[in-house]
């Protein structure tokens, strides 16, 4: 295998050792994730998103191959409702956000905690869109970033900017995200048209 070289300085790793802190804390296990993530000139090119409680590891490097449990994961194709995961923590706020800019579709929302768990949902097929409205921090999303994109996904803040994941940046992504498997721009672009109305 060639690997290109790489300054150290371009590399940047983000860890998550508890992502779901607040729902480990109530016993929610089944949302707890661990997370790294390796990103070369801000771009995320390896992830790996660990579930401990249900022993399963998600893995993938853009380029080069994925953990076995993905390899026949491309997310859903579209459906009549359109499935929307959020966080616990701001379903009302989107809840009524995706149903005006998905209609006339019926739209299903689902709260759920961590994101390396929602963007796994994405991946599986169990859902098609995750949003999430408000500032989330890189090493939060760094992890699912890269695993969407080896898979032909897609992530993007709300206004459809990559995020950069340098670490000479802040750490903190202030315009939301949305995280696709298929129809990343439709569903972004109907988001973004709502929140100018």
């Amino acid at each position: 295998a060639v690997v290109s070289t790489q300054s150290t300085g371009d590399i940047t790793v983000w860890v998550d050792p508890l992502d779901a802190t607040k729902e480990y804390t109530e016993r929610l296990t089944q949302y707890v994730t661990v997370m790294a993530c390796i990103a070369v000139k801000g771009v995320p090119v390896a992830g790996v998103i660990r579930k401990p409680f249900d022993d399963q590891t998600y893995w993938a490097w853009v380029g080069h191959g994925t953990s076995g449990n993905l390899a026949s994961l491309h997310g859903s194709q579209e459906q009549e409702d359109l499935r929307v995961i959020v966080s616990l923590s701001h379903q009302g706020e989107v809840k009524d956000v995706a149903a005006k800019a998905f209609a006339p579709r019926q739209v299903t929302v689902t709260p759920a905690g961590g994101a390396g768990y929602k963007t796994i949902e994405v991946i599986k097929g169990s859902q098609d869109v995750y949003v999430h409205t408000t500032l989330i921090k890189k090493w939060d999303i760094c992890s699912g970033d890269a695993i969407l994109r080896a898979l032909g996904g897609k992530q993007t803040d709300l206004r459809g900017d990559e995020i950069n994941y340098s670490h000479e940046l802040d750490p903190r992504n202030e315009h939301g995200l949305i995280a696709t498997m298929h129809d990343h721009e439709k569903y972004r672009i109907a988001l973004q048209a709502t929140s100018k109305s």
